[in-house]
């Protein structure tokens, strides 16, 4: 549910009221980044990684990044905002970042402005879901392999579509190709393959999001003295792996069930969520 208090450029407004006109960039081209950010028992969680993708995503996009923006920034401005929406559980923030009013195609400047918007969640930590995911491959649109590929921009229409095929097929989500046919992440997430207590997850110069809660469990996997790969994958592991589970910052873990008639198993998934969450409680 969203919560009835954003902030808009240091300013904490009504989220019943507009502040964004009809010629924002974010609106007409997409000319945007964002980031979904974990609150849970009061922590604000891996906040500089969130912030650091951020500043490189809007480096690459030539967007003017305000000496203000840092982790303290950003970090004291959702508890401000928490404070004010007296949040009693974890949440969701969502924080934009759009160039500012200005040209077409071509802007004409690259000052930027910012949208927090914050969401409960009704539930508390990261809890691994009970049933298990059934998905398939949405194969009818690729996703490119180039630099924005790795950042969250506001062009999201190959998700948009992968998420009515997974309507349409009554599935839990969808896995997305890149234009070699390899495997490289699902709708809202990045994805891991196990073989014989193995990670295996595709490399970001694959195609895939720069995931932040990826990057968090690859080094919970090692510090656990489990192996992880970052290799291309194909297809056909869809079929051979062990356990299939899927990663974002707002849930943790995913485990799928079941592809097509392969079923598979999740006690990788279920080691690595309570390593996950002793790590946050331990922070």
């Amino acid at each position: 549910m969203l919560l009835p208090f954003v902030n808009f450029n240091g300013k904490i407004s009504s989220s019943n009221e507009p502040v964004l006109l009809s010629d924002n960039r974010a609106f007409r081209y997409g000319d945007s980044l964002f980031e979904t950010i974990r609150v849970a028992n009061g922590k604000v969680l891996f906040l500089n990684d969130h912030v650091d993708r951020l500043k490189r995503g809007m480096s690459y996009l030539q967007m003017n990044i305000p000496e203000q923006f840092s982790e303290g920034f950003f970090g004291q401005h959702i508890i401000d905002l928490a404070l004010k929406n007296k949040l009693a559980s974890d949440a969701r923030i969502r924080l934009t970042v759009y160039r500012n009013s200005g040209g077409f195609y071509s802007p004409t400047n690259n000052d930027v402005s910012y949208l927090l918007e914050m969401e409960s969640l009704d539930f508390e930590g990261f809890v691994l879901n009970q049933k298990g995911f059934s998905i398939d491959v949405f194969s009818d649109i690729k996703k490119m392999q180039h630099p924005i590929s790795s950042i969250k921009s506001g062009n999201a229409l190959v998700y948009i579509m992968a998420g009515l095929h997974k309507l349409k097929h009554q599935l839990d989500d969808c896995i997305l190709l890149n234009d070699k046919g390899n495997i490289v992440e699902s709708i809202s997430s990045n994805v891991f393959a196990v073989k014989n207590g193995v990670l295996y997850t595709p490399p970001v110069n694959e195609g895939c999001l720069d995931g932040v809660m990826r990057k968090q469990i690859i080094k919970i996997a090692q510090e656990n003295r489990m192996a992880v790969y970052e290799i291309s994958i194909l297809q056909n592991v869809l079929l051979s792996a062990d356990e299939l589970f899927l990663t974002n910052a707002i849930q943790g873990i995913r485990w799928i069930m079941s592809y097509k008639v392969k079923r598979y198993f999740n006690n990788t998934a279920k080691l690595l969520t309570d390593k996950l969450n002793e790590k946050v409680n331990a922070s």
